[in-house]
């Protein structure tokens, strides 16, 4: 079952929005066929004496109007998703071909080729609502789209006015009017809906990057303070010493002495600087984790006692916990996400299961391994533990962490758990 659906189930948010747009507006050419196809045909073209051959030439001439539409509504919302330029051509092109759809069916029915009033009227105004449903998708500004649709009812009213048929017309106009603004305001609203989950998927993405870029320029300052001040004094006595030694003072040596001190210190406090980056604090991840994926929107449980670990193994799950915590929120479509960890058995377990499918850093597809997992194997193998990753019932995504212990890790007291517990 999950093969079959994962074609929509994997897909972001975002990407759901525009691929049920996108379907929705390819199916009203169909839509349109069938609202003038039956009618067409039935009527016979209007049972004139030259039988059925304006009928079909009206449906060909629908078809085409209707294959135009989809076209544009197509190009109008890869122009929403920022994928081409906006279709002024094909929409020029479809403004042209409707007016002259007007023309010639007001021209048939004033020379009693089509006499059924209402069939005229039905061509007349379902060939003007979709022109101008298709119009409104190309456009941003509300004012615009408005401007559209009166343009869409008159170009549909005016030939049948000027033919003197003032009362029809003013109902064709009417009638555009309605329809027309009704589904122009659907399209438009689509657009825009579209358009915001666009750019909220964006933003997301964005967030994450700044998150990442945020963490290096603290790094970076901290490497800043530790070696800026400390390499400025090894500049300064070095150059004493040079003086000094120049000078045949045995000072010189003292000042070098210094200078290897400060040196090693440095070593020293740039290695504590690293192994502060590198290693992450478990309790300080989980309730990260909580907090980020809940500003997310994401429903995120979180059980987890305080059990006394070793310092590696809380770094490794620590680390386990931060990039899953990515990944769900980069990678999935997830509404709720579940953090667990246990020990027994001689061994510490975390889980994180989410109902987002989409698979993480590639995990799970044939011949690929995400960069992310494949660096939590490392930092695990690193304490002998393990990680499995991948689909699970039903539909959702799990991860887990496994790390032998040299004892099984015995939880705190009562009220120490009751301060430190994440829950």
């Amino acid at each position: 079952m999950s093969a079959m659906t994962g074609w929509w189930t994997r897909r972001s948010a975002a990407g759901k929005v525009e691929l049920y747009t996108r379907w929705t507006f390819h199916l009203m050419a169909p839509v349109e066929l069938v609202a003038l196809g039956g009618p067409l045909l039935s009527s016979g073209g209007g049972r004139s004496e030259t039988g059925t051959g304006p009928a079909i030439g009206l449906i060909l001439w629908v078809l085409a109007h209707s294959a135009l539409c989809w076209a544009v509504s197509s190009r109008a919302l890869d122009h929403t998703t920022d994928r081409r330029a906006r279709p002024v051509r094909p929409a020029v092109a479809l403004a042209a071909f409707t007016l002259l759809t007007d023309l010639a069916v007001a021209g048939l029915w004033a020379g009693g080729v089509l006499p059924d009033e209402s069939l005229v009227a039905s061509v007349l105004v379902v060939t003007s609502v979709f022109t101008a449903g298709a119009l409104v998708l190309c456009l941003d500004r509300v004012r615009h789209m408005a401007y559209a649709v009166g343009g869409t009812a008159l170009a549909a009213a005016l030939p049948v006015i000027t033919l003197g048929h003032v009362p029809e017309g003013l109902i064709t106009l009417a009638a555009v009017l309605v329809g027309g603004g009704a589904y122009a305001s659907a399209c438009g609203f689509s657009s825009w809906l579209l358009r915001v989950v666009q750019e909220l998927e964006r933003s997301r993405d964005l967030k994450a990057r700044l998150a990442v870029a945020e963490e290096r320029l603290r790094f970076g300052r901290d490497l800043h303070d530790v070696m800026g001040r400390n390499l400025s004094v090894i500049a300064l006595k070095s150059e004493l010493a040079v003086q000094l030694a120049r000078r045949g003072r045995p000072e010189g040596v003292d000042q070098m002495v210094e200078v290897q001190r400060i040196a090693q210190e440095s070593q020293r406090e740039v290695r504590e600087v690293v192994r502060g980056y590198r290693e992450a604090d478990l309790r300080v991840e989980l309730e990260g984790a909580r907090g980020v994926l809940d500003a997310a929107g994401i429903d995120c449980a979180v059980d987890a006692p305080a059990l006394d670990l070793p310092a590696g193994v809380q770094s490794a799950l620590g680390w386990v916990v931060r990039e899953t915590t990515t990944n769900v929120l980069r990678h999935g479509d997830a509404r709720r996400c579940a953090i667990t960890l246990r020990a027994g058995d001689g061994e510490a377990v975390l889980t994180v299961e989410n109902d987002g499918t989409a698979v993480p850093d590639g995990a799970g597809a044939p011949g690929r391994t995400g960069s992310g997992l494949a660096g939590l194997r490392e930092r695990l193998r690193a304490v002998d533990g393990t990680l499995e990753a991948g689909p699970a019932e039903p539909h959702s995504f799990l991860v887990t962490a496994r790390v032998p212990l040299p004892g099984t890790a015995a939880p705190r007291p009562a009220h120490q758990e009751k301060k430190e517990t994440v829950a």
